[in-house]
């Protein structure tokens, strides 16, 4: 029997995927649980694999196509099955064109064009959704070469006959849009919204929209912290660990967290949901956007442990192969952006987390100590915070909390 296999959903929220590729082709005998396709979701980029062994029968989206929950992504028959079309199903029809007659069926169809010496005929593959908007937009389709298999014409083919390389869109309602590359001022690119920048869009509307962001600021003298980094950073790297300031902060935000649990909670309807376990999300940047992988359980792993974790997150956000369940159950979020340059920002909170904390550059000031003009080190620290949840004294003692760990490393356990 034929299966339509439709996209699922691959986790929570989620609501369209972007087709990155096929893994398979039509005709293609394929085992269960198969991948088929890779799929772009709102954070990732996943393999769906086939639910039953078959023959590929059709294939409906092409790279590059946005693909909702429940659409049919492709469908699947017997081994020895092969897709019956329309044009088996129903005589041809028969229409009049400026070509001349054609012989039109859902899957392809014969123009026949004569001239006062020859009769010239072309078989011309395309679906009737293109023939459709070839005559809406009044396009000779005969004389179009496809770009798609084995010469088939695609929505894209008919869109540049029609007005060069400006890109035409048709809506619902059929209405054509001309989308031009240039403005007033000069030429424009266009790049659409979608994927992973797509999703942080829309969370960081949603954060802006539903909290109350305010942003406190702090350094952290982190003279001492340093030194002891470099000083265990042989030991690490003899374990193949690169050690960073990161994990440490992330041990003081845990102390912090547990001093004020308030922070380490969400909001939702007209209850405060305070967390009892301490999951940091670490902000990543990639080339498709900013992803958040999550340390599960911080406050049960060592620092080593905390370094070799977070370096593994990154490097699968980086090359789009982390899993799903790493980018989710975060209670608490750091963004390092000192680590490409500035000092201080006003980060906004990872819904629907109470707070977040910004890090910028460490930096050798001079700064007086006892009555003494020294060089010390310092951090710069941001943290913003959702004042629905608490208040600003709250928050302020939070943040001394976390200097007072950083400012004094032998708080926090160092184990090898």
């Amino acid at each position: 029997m034929v299966y339509e296999f439709k996209f699922p959903d691959v986790g929570e929220g989620i609501e369209e995927g972007e087709l990155v590729e096929w893994l398979v082709k039509e005709g293609e005998v394929i085992k269960e649980h198969q991948p088929i396709a890779k799929i772009e979701t709102d954070k990732a980029v996943v393999d769906i694999p086939s639910p039953k062994s078959g023959r590929i029968l059709k294939l409906n989206f092409k790279a590059g196509d946005t693909v909702k929950v429940g659409q049919v992504l492709a469908v699947i028959g017997g081994e020895k099955e092969q897709l019956e079309t329309k044009q088996e199903k129903k005589e041809e029809r028969k229409t009049t064109s400026v070509v001349g007659n054609l012989e039109e069926s859902d899957e392809e169809f014969v123009v026949k064009k004569e001239s006062k010496q020859t009769k010239q005929e072309k078989k011309i593959l395309a679906t009737p959704a293109v023939r459709k908007l070839a005559k809406e937009l009044n396009v000779d389709i005969s004389t179009i070469e496809g770009s798609g298999d084995d010469g088939r014409i695609m929505e894209d083919d008919i869109r540049k006959a029609s007005n060069g390389d400006v890109p035409v869109e048709i809506n619902e309602k059929n209405e054509i849009k001309v989308t031009k590359k240039y403005d007033l001022y000069g030429y424009v690119e266009r790049i659409p919204l979608k994927g992973i920048r797509k999703t942080i869009a829309v969370n960081m509307s949603r954060a802006n929209n539903e909290i109350a962001h305010v942003t406190s600021m702090d350094d952290a003298d982190i003279t001492e912290l340093n030194e002891l980094k470099e000083k265990e950073k042989k030991n690490a790297e003899e374990k193949g660990i690169k050690l960073t300031f990161l994990p440490f902060i992330i041990k003081a935000v845990v102390a912090g967290l547990k001093a004020y649990p308030i922070i380490n909670s969400t909001l939702e309807d007209e209850e405060i949901i305070i967390k009892k376990y301490y999951n940091i999300g670490v902000a990543v940047e990639t080339e498709y956007g900013l992803v958040v992988p999550v340390v599960k359980g911080v406050d049960q792993k060592s620092i080593l442990d905390l370094a070799k974790e977070i370096f593994d997150l990154a490097e699968k956000a980086k090359s789009r192969k982390i899993d799903l369940g790493d980018l989710k159950g975060g209670t608490f979020t750091i963004t390092n952006y000192g680590s490409i340059g500035g000092s201080y920002g006003t980060p906004i909170i990872n819904y629907p987390e109470a707070a977040i904390l910004g890090i910028g550059r460490a930096k050798d000031m001079a700064v007086v100590v006892d009555s003494k003009m020294v060089i010390r080190k310092i951090l710069p620290l941001s943290l913003t915070f959702d004042h629905r949840i608490l208040d600003g004294a709250v928050a302020g003692r939070f943040l001394n909390e976390i200097k007072k760990h950083l400012e004094d490393p032998s708080l926090m356990l160092i184990e090898d």
